[in-house]
């Protein structure tokens, strides 16, 4: 695998790249809370989105759909589906495009607290290397289509898909010039919270790290 510091010279400059937190689900496995805000390790869980995009992102956003007050508190603009609802995240990408003036855009969920800078730098850098249009990270497993690096340009493909019904993110994918990238040696950084009891194992394997006992159950 590349090594960090070619990783920085190969990806887009920060000031060229804006980076988006989705953090517009229903969270129906957290019985509708809004798991952006949800606190692991004492912080609100999109906040390790948010400190891996500003390594590598000029500017960064949040794009929710519900509670806005308390995203803007965690210090970032915040911005909205203007349609309203839960689109998916594809109305947060739209969104993402329409709020920034940048030609790269770089995507994460909310609940992957463990994704890191080197991740994000790689798509980035496959991104800027290859004639395509939006980079794609796979975790050596199975695509993560909600872990992406993509053209601005891109938005009234976007746009349009929406405004057939459509909101598959994989479908729209295939309308245009992609690539996986290769993040096999990362796949720990692909973890999802999607219920309580991988917040609290997340949570548990946070505290190991950082040398403090884990919880009690």
């Amino acid at each position: 695998m590349t090594n960090d510091s070619e990783l920085i010279r190969r990806a887009p400059d920060p000031a060229t790249v804006t980076g988006v937190v989705l953090a517009g689900g229903e969270a129906r496995r957290m019985g509708g809370r809004d798991k952006g805000l949800l606190e692991l390790a004492g912080r609100p869980l999109a906040a390790y989105a948010l400190e891996a995009l500003k390594s590598v992102a000029g500017t960064v956003l949040v794009s929710a759909t519900r509670n806005l007050g308390d995203y803007i508190a965690l210090g970032y603009p915040v911005i909205s589906d203007r349609a309203g609802g839960f689109r998916g995240p594809l109305a947060g990408l739209l969104s993402g495009m329409e709020s920034t003036a940048t030609p790269d855009l770089v995507v994460v969920p909310c609940d992957c607290p463990l994704l890191d800078a080197v991740v994000l730098r790689r798509i980035l850098a496959a991104l800027a290397d290859q004639s395509v249009d939006i980079a794609v990270a796979h975790d050596g497993q199975r695509l993560q289509p909600m872990v992406m690096a993509l053209r601005t340009d891109l938005s009234d493909s976007v746009e349009s898909f929406l405004e057939q019904g459509e909101r598959q993110l994989k479908l729209w994918l295939k309308r245009h010039r992609w690539v996986a990238v290769d993040c096999s040696d990362r796949a720990e950084a692909f973890e999802n919270v999607n219920t309580p009891e991988d917040l609290a194992r997340v949570e548990d394997r946070l505290r190991r790290r950082a040398g403090t006992p884990p919880q009690p159950g």
